[in-house]
C-alpha cells in the first residue's frame, strides 16, 4: 500500500515538472546564446534611452516601437537585423507569443519583399531551433501540455508517410493546428527534418505575406482582427487544399 502512494506521489510531481537537471540546464544554455548575442547588439548601438525597447503585446507597443526603430534603421542598418533576428528566433524557439507582432515590424520597417525574406528566414530558423531543442528535451512537455493534439498529429503523421510533405505543408498554411504545437511535436513522431524545413519554408509563405503587408499600413489597424478577414482565412485554406490535392489524388488511384 504505501508503494502505491509512493508511486503516486512521484508520478505527480515529475507531471509537475517532467524536465530533469540536464534538460533543463541545455535549454538554459540556448538561451544564455541568444542573451550573449542580443547583448553584442545592444553594445554595438549608439548611446541612447532604449527603455522603448520591449516585445510588444499590442498594437500600440508596436507602432511605439517602429516609431523609434525607423531612425536607427537607416544608419543601423546590420545592428538592427541582427537583433530582430535574434528577438524572433529567440521567441519561436521558446513558444514566446508575439511574433506576429515582429512580422508586422518586419513589413513596416523594410517593406513587403524584404519583409517576407526576414520572417520566412527567421521564422524558419526559430522554428528548426525548436524542433532540435524539443527532439533533445520535448518529449514529456509535449505530452503533458497537449496530450489530445499530440494523439491526433500522432495518428495523422502515421497514416500520411507517403505524402507527409504535403500534409506537412497543409498543416502550416492553414490555422487547423497551431504552428508552436508543430515545431515542438514534429521530431517527436519523427517527422524527418528535411520534410519539416521544406513544409515550414514554403508554408509560411502565404499567411507571412499576408502579414507583412498589413505592415506596411500599420497606423491603419485597429485591433489584430483586422489582420485576417474571411476573404484571407478562405485563401489560405484553397491554398492548403491545393497542397494535398497530390495526395488525395493518389490515394483515390489506389
Amino acid at each position: 500500500m504505501e508503494e502505491v502512494v509512493v508511486g503516486s506521489t512521484s508520478s505527480s510531481s515529475s507531471s509537475k515538472f517532467p524536465l530533469t537537471f540536464w534538460e533543463v540546464a541545455a535549454a538554459g544554455g540556448v538561451v544564455l546564446g541568444f542573451v550573449v548575442g542580443l547583448l553584442g547588439v545592444y553594445l554595438t548601438m549608439p548611446a541612447s534611452d532604449y527603455s522603448f525597447l520591449k516585445l510588444p503585446r499590442t498594437l500600440e507597443d508596436l507602432q511605439i516601437l517602429r516609431d523609434h526603430l525607423e531612425s536607427y534603421t537607416s544608419d543601423y542598418t546590420i545592428q538592427v537585423l541582427v537583433g530582430y533576428c535574434m528577438v524572433y528566433i529567440f521567441m519561436q524557439t521558446f513558444m514566446i507569443p508575439g511574433t506576429v507582432f515582429m512580422s508586422l515590424l518586419a513589413g513596416s520597417l523594410f517593406g513587403v519583399l524584404k519583409g517576407v525574406a526576414l520572417v520566412v528566414f527567421t521564422a524558419t530558423a526559430g522554428a528548426s531551433s525548436c524542433y532540435f531543442l524539443s527532439k533533445l528535451i520535448g518529449r514529456p512537455l509535449v505530452f503533458s501540455l497537449w496530450p489530445d493534439k499530440m494523439t491526433f498529429f500522432q495518428a495523422q503523421v502515421a497514416k500520411r508517410r507517403e505524402g507527409l510533405l504535403n500534409y506537412m505543408l497543409f498543416l502550416r498554411v492553414t490555422p487547423t493546428l497551431p504552428n508552436t504545437f508543430i515545431n515542438v511535436a514534429s521530431p517527436i513522431v519523427d517527422v524527418p527534418y528535411h520534410i519539416f524545413f521544406f513544409a515550414t519554408v514554403i508554408g509560411l509563405i502565404p499567411a507571412t505575406y499576408v502579414t507583412v503587408r498589413a505592415g506596411i499600413a500599420l497606423g491603419e489597424l485597429r485591433s489584430m482582427g483586422d489582420l485576417y478577414d474571411f476573404q484571407s482565412i478562405a485563401t489560405l485554406f484553397l491554398i492548403g487544399l491545393v497542397s494535398v490535392t497530390p495526395t488525395l489524388m493518389r490515394k483515390s488511384k489506389l
